[in-house]
């Protein structure tokens, strides 16, 4: 699975040499991070829509078009999968509540 993020990865950098005209993704890049963040936010609700909706393929096409665009923000801010990944990886095994514990006793440090 992590090939398919890997792969999707390198495809949106290579994107960041494009011209705007020629990539949709060169094209988000080029107007900024509002217009990424305005994409997530389109996204995430038509997920939610979906899921209320209760179709099983929309799900999975909603969700793939917001893990997509979720992409293209970590690659606009210099990240890739592999943090997100890492991140999940040090979470396996905590309880939410745990997570949660450790998130607000370091941001009050």
């Amino acid at each position: 699975m992590s090939d398919v993020l890997h792969q999707l990865a390198e495809v949106l950098e290579q994107r960041k040499q494009q011209s705007a005209d020629q990539s949709y993704v060169a094209g988000l890049y080029a107007k900024g991070l509002d217009q990424i963040l305005k994409k997530i936010g389109e996204e995430a609700t038509e997920t939610v829509m979906a899921a209320k909706d209760g179709d099983p393929e929309k799900i999975v096409y909603e969700v793939a078009d917001l893990w997509f665009h979720s992409m293209v923000l970590l690659a606009h801010q210099g990240l890739g999968p592999d943090a997100v990944l890492n991140e999940l990886r040090r979470r396996f095994g905590l309880s939410g509540l745990q997570e949660k514990a450790q998130r607000q006793s370091s941001q009050t440090n």
